[in-house]
Formats: structure tokens, sequence, C-alpha cells
């Protein structure tokens, strides 16, 4: 029998993490295209604390059911659904309406946990043009860590200017994103360095895959650290996590002509005040900021997580009756990749 009421979580106001409210709702018909999915398991990312504060910029819905990213199967098709069966196991793309291609303002406004409502639900009504195979050897919790962080990671690495075995690349931090970039890298045959603030943060990174780690804390000059071991050359991409207080410094780390990807801002540094046009410049190298990926690039990236046989790196999973504990967990940075929540017990 198919589901008509479904235990969600909403952000009635936009005040901290304590807003979230659990509650029963009805959930909406199937339109032709549509598929109904059981959640079993959904995925933080940064964003969702933005959102929850009240401090992501680019608009919320009012009373927005949160997060974005979830893996779940199919106990329900529309009509006109081609291609899906009750059963399958998916997950949804970031931006649902992202098929191929560049982003656009439309495309956008199409963004789970935002413009539109989420996933931390146990059933979510979703356009089945939106949806992703899991890899068969991932377990939900390991595939709901996938729209965001992996495909930003994949996006970057696999951009206008795919790295290549030998590059070097220079992952800051050791959150979601980052890690997946150290193992996409790793499994492509680059040289991946690392930084963090903590030793044991660095030594998952080392075995990982990563050949070369720096404690930003005891190395402030890191990218200073960054030329020596690329013996003056600089870093081909660079997964940049900080945002303005590390962004100079990942200015002087990269080569000529390399890639930044810009990400996040999760660094507390003051900015240096650097003229970052003329740095840029100076390095005729390419400054990109990254907005997920599309439903393509995510099949793409499905295909070298099969090959590979990557597993995602989780730090802890919460129940769903968790949610605060798991979105606090994720405020406090204790974490080395993914912090989860299982929808299904």
């Amino acid at each position: 029998m198919t589901p008509t009421i479904t235990k969600e979580y909403r952000l009635p106001e936009y005040t901290g993490i304590q807003a979230l409210r659990l509650h029963e709702a009805e959930l909406v018909a199937l339109r032709g295209n549509d598929v109904l999915m059981k959640v079993h398991a959904v995925s933080l990312q940064y964003r969702d604390l933005m959102v929850a504060t009240g401090k992501y910029t680019p608009g919320v819905k009012d009373n927005v059911l949160p997060c974005s990213d979830a893996a779940g199967e199919i106990v329900e098709v529309g009509s006109d659904v081609q291609g899906w069966k009750k059963g399958d196991r998916v997950c949804a793309n970031f931006s649902v309406d992202h098929i191929a291609g560049d982003m656009t303002e439309s495309i956008r406004q199409s963004a789970l946990g935002g413009p539109i409502d989420g996933v931390l639900t146990q059933y979510k009504v979703l356009p089945a043009h939106c949806l992703v195979s899991i890899p068969g050897h991932l377990s939900y919790e390991e595939a709901s860590t996938l729209p965001c962080a992996a495909l930003t990671a994949y996006n970057a690495l696999h951009g206008p200017v795919p790295m290549k075995a030998g590059d070097y690349i220079l992952v800051l931090g050791t959150g979601g994103v980052s890690i997946f970039a150290l193992q996409l890298a790793t499994a492509s045959g680059a040289v991946v360095i690392a930084t963090s603030s903590s030793d044991e943060k660095l030594d998952k990174a080392k075995q990982l895959g990563a050949k070369h780690v720096i404690n930003y804390k005891k190395t402030p000059e890191w990218d200073q650290e960054v030329l020596k071991i690329t013996n003056g050359r600089g870093v081909d991409h660079i997964i940049e996590v900080g945002g303005p207080g590390t962004l100079p410094k990942s200015l002087k780390a990269v080569k000529y002509a390399g890639w930044i990807h810009t990400i996040g801002f999760l660094s507390s540094e003051p900015s240096e005040g650097a003229n970052l046009a003329m740095e840029c410049l100076s390095k005729a190298c390419f400054i990109r900021g990254i907005l997920i990926g599309s439903r393509h690039q995510f099949e793409d990236m499905n295909r070298l997580i099969i090959a590979a046989r990557l597993r995602p790196v989780i730090d802890k999973v919460f129940s769903f009756d968790q949610a605060r504990e798991a979105y606090e967990y994720l405020e406090s940075q204790k974490h080395i990749g993914k912090v989860v929540i299982k929808v299904v017990n």
C-alpha cells in the first residue's frame, strides 16, 4: 500500500539548529513523471548549517524541509515514468533540474533544501529526471553522501581541464568535499597534498592516499610548504573550501595556469587583504566557482566510483530522531568525511 503520510523535519524559522521541528505531513499526489522514494539515509552539508542559521544568501523558501542529499528506494512510479521501477535504489541530484550543461538561474532555483523543499523526511516525491542509480557496492548510508560532496569534488577535478595522472592536487581540510577529492584524485593517479589543523585527521588522510600532509597550525605558511613539495612549480588543482581566509595563500600555491576551485568559506582566518585580481593575473590561473554538478556528471562519477570500488568516508551515523544532534556534531567540525542521518532503522 502506497504511504500517504510522512514524518518530516521543517525549519519554521532560521534561528539555529534548535528550530528544527519534526512533524507529520500528507504526501502530495504523484504526477505522471514523478516517483515516490522511501528515504533510507540523508547526509549533512555545511550548507545545511547555513540554512538553519539564516546565513544561506542564495535564498531559502519559508518553512523549508531541509537537506539536499538522500539515498533511498522507489516505492511508487508515476504513469509516464520510464526506466525506473519499484525497488530501484536511487539518489536525487542536488538541483533536480540540472540534467546536463552549465548552471542557470532557473536550475539554481531547483536546489533541494533551499529554494525548494529538501529530503529530511521518510518519503519524498521527486521528478524521475533527477534520479541516479546507486552503485551496487554502496550502502544507503554511503550513497547518501554522493549528491553534494562527492559530485562537487568530481566537478572540480573533472571540469574544463580534467586532472590527470601525476598532477598535484591540494585539498584544504578533511571535510566531505576534500576527502572525496582526495579519494577521486588518488584513484586517478594524481598526487594529493592535504592540509588540516589536526595530526589525527592528517593520519587518516594519509591512510586514504594523501602523499603529503601539512598541519597548517604548525606550518602557518603552508603555501610555501606546498611550493617546496612541488619543487617551486605549484599544484595543478586546489580544492578551495576556506574562502577569503585561505584564497591568498592558494593563489601562491597554485601553478601558472593552474586551477583554484572555490567551494566554500570555512576559514575563520582574516583575509590578508591581498589584491586577488592581480595575484590571479600574475599566475595566469583560473578561479572557478563550483555549484555541485549535473545529473550526467553524477552518472559519470558513479562509473569511476564503481571501477575504483571507492567507499565514502562516514564519520558518524545518527538516527532520524537524532537529527539535531547530527547537526550539532557537524557544527563541531570534529568529523572526518561525512555525517549521516539514518532515516530507516
